[in-house]
């Protein structure tokens, strides 16, 4: 007899093919259960199918904030013949697995699903019921009302999402939705009241979470964006950018923007420059191989001092390589993008918050150096979602660079620190010419080999004044720390909620031994890296590639080589259980195994 009761934090995992709409269910229950006053988080992981496949949806409601990615599964909701063998993995002998009873009967016959995972079967009518409403396009809102009945969200709120999401298809399609919900909470409490499969959830709900953000890294980066003037965007849709593209465009009336679906991501950059040089912020989306096409247009960038913010959304490669999967792969890829040598920067962020931040001050940082400047995401940090109080609109502060030019003007004028004042066609008296070629101060081309060796000082001049501006990096924990644990970018939470439950756990004897460096600006690197790095007995970065790139870099930057990197590279974001685990053996809490450490699938040293 299955009896689940936990009162702090929840796992549930919905898994179907491509095409059932399990996002659907995703975007009900993470409103539903904001809405009741739960945390929440969710993120998923899919195939690049449009139909079949198994994609699955993990959603974590808790009763305190939650921001990362588990391994572990307290409920399965199973959608599809393939769905629990799919998870095997990552079910376990405490894992609740509800589906209907085709479903869970292909299960156990499979050779591949555990026996020992019989006693969590737990059978509802789930396609009967659908077809009764309608059609088996029914059985996510049944599912979703099902679950919605088990976490105690109020009816009405539930029928309130349903109808905003499904009125603009219809009155006889919004029924059959209501009736399918109905359907979900009826079979819902059938769960909580049987003798036989006794499900029980309880959560501490929290009032004021019903007023916060719910968010995913898309949504926090775009509000940077639109914060930071983002006046023009061009782009190719490319998974995991297009969500970007798609909130952008979506935004553009409201915020005076103009969005352009180029042919393609060559034409894309190029438009994006075009509406630079005319006074416009301007920005591009695309990811991996999308971003290799736009390459010749960052060099374009470079040479004709063009601001520009590019959003890479990473995922692994190469070429198309896993398309819908995530990465930190493409970090090389950005720093070393362009033909010749010219300054940029390359954001990370970690958490909404600076998703927002780093989104606006690129726009801030490209037009004052007149440069690229990247804003480097991947496809977790995109499609996640969790909630937050607010985000941080007082730090918000445009600046504007451009000048009325006079007769005069020399768009390439040799500076002491290399920034021309920047002037645009139409603004004031002066000619503003550009050319792809060297050229001298008035921008006209040159073989001048003398003004050559000007220019290319008077562009790298710059990168001076940007390592100044570089923003400084994260410390969690104690400044007296002996062990330093590394990360950029999306594995942010990850690592500090492994390291919380280490302490929570009481694991760690010396909580103030270990803290948590978290790189937000991964180039130029801010100076005091480097001390932090020194001050520390012993490192560990952890990546989402297979050659430690950030590690790499932090070399060249700092001169100080990390012996020991966590590197996983198979599509998969880390989860605080892998983290956790490899932490303890970094600390020298857990034996790390006879060959140094256990190591996970797709981690090198």
């Amino acid at each position: 007899m299955p009896v689940f009761l936990k009162e702090e934090d929840i796992s549930i995992v919905l898994c179907g093919e491509a095409g059932q709409g399990i996002q659907t269910v995703e975007v009900i229950l993470a409103q539903a259960v904001k809405q009741t006053g739960y945390h929440i988080f969710s993120t998923k992981e899919y195939m690049s199918r449009v139909r079949g496949g198994e994609n699955s949806t993990q959603i974590r409601i808790s009763s305190d904030r939650v921001a990362s990615y588990v391994d572990r599964i307290d409920i399965l909701l199973a959608l599809s013949y393939g769905a629990i063998d799919h998870l095997k993995d990552r079910i376990s002998p405490n894992t609740v697995i509800i589906g209907d009873p085709e479903h869970i009967k292909s299960a156990r016959e499979s050779e591949n699903i555990s026996s020992g995972l019989n006693a969590n079967f737990i059978e509802i009518p789930l396609m009967q019921t659908a077809e009764d409403i309608g059609g088996i396009i029914y059985a996510n809102v049944i599912v979703a009302g099902a679950l919605s009945c088990l976490l105690d969200i109020p009816k009405e709120i539930f029928d309130g999402l349903i109808s905003d999401m499904f009125a603009r298809k219809g009155p006889e399609i919004l029924q059959n939705d209501l009736k399918a919900g109905e359907a979900g909470y009826t079979l819902g409490k059938g769960l909580m009241e049987s003798e036989e499969n006794q499900v029980r959830l309880s959560l501490e709900a929290h009032s004021t979470v019903r007023d916060e953000l719910l968010l995913s890294g898309t949504d926090a980066a775009g509000m940077g964006c639109l914060a930071g003037g983002c006046r023009f965007m061009s782009s190719y849709p490319m998974t995991p950018s297009t969500p970007l593209q798609a909130f952008l465009a979506g935004n553009a009336h409201d915020f005076e923007l103009v969005y352009e679906q180029a042919e393609d991501e060559i034409a894309a950059i190029n438009m994006a420059l075009g509406a630079s040089y005319a006074g416009a912020r301007s920005m591009v989306a695309t990811s991996g191989s999308g971003f290799a096409l736009m390459e010749e247009g960052v060099g374009l960038a470079g040479m004709t001092e063009t601001p520009v913010v590019i959003y890479l959304g990473q995922r692994p490669g190469p070429a198309v390589g896993l398309p819908t999967r995530t990465s930190q792969e493409d970090l090389n890829l950005a720093l070393y993008s362009g033909t010749g040598e010219f300054p940029r920067i390359i954001f990370a962020p970690g958490k909404l918050e600076d998703a927002f931040t780093l989104s606006q001050q690129a726009f801030n940082l490209a037009d004052k150096y007149q440069i690229p400047v990247f804003i480097l995401s991947d496809q977790y940090f995109a499609d996640c979602y969790y909630n937050i109080p607010s985000l941080p609109l007082e730090e918000v502060g445009n600046e504007d660079y451009l000048i009325k030019t006079t007769p005069d003007y020399r768009r390439y004028l040799i500076t002491h620190d290399g920034v021309t004042p920047r002037g645009i066609p139409g603004y004031g008296e002066g000619m503003v010419i550009v050319d792809s070629d060297e050229h001298d101060e008035e921008g006209h081309i040159t073989e001048n080999l003398e003004i050559r060796t000007h220019m290319v000082d008077k562009r790298l001049k710059k990168m001076d004044h940007i390592r100044k501006d570089a923003l400084a990096p994260e410390l969690v924990g104690s400044d007296d720390y002996a062990n330093l644990v590394l990360g950029w970018g999306s594995t942010y939470w990850p690592i500090r909620e492994a390291l919380e439950n280490i302490n929570k756990k009481g694991l760690n004897p010396d909580s103030r031994k270990t803290s948590f460096l978290h790189l937000k600006q991964v180039y130029p690197l801010h100076s005091s890296v480097t001390d932090y790095l020194e001050k520390a007995e012993d490192v560990i970065i952890l990546e989402n590639n297979a050659q430690g790139q950030m590690a790499n870099i932090i070399q060249l930057e700092t001169g100080l080589e990390i012996q020991e990197k966590f590197l996983k590279y198979n599509g998969m974001p880390f989860s605080v259980e892998e983290v956790e685990k490899r932490l303890l053996q970094f600390m020298g809490i857990e034996d790390s195994g006879p060959d140094g450490h256990d190591k996970p699938s797709g981690e090198v040293l």
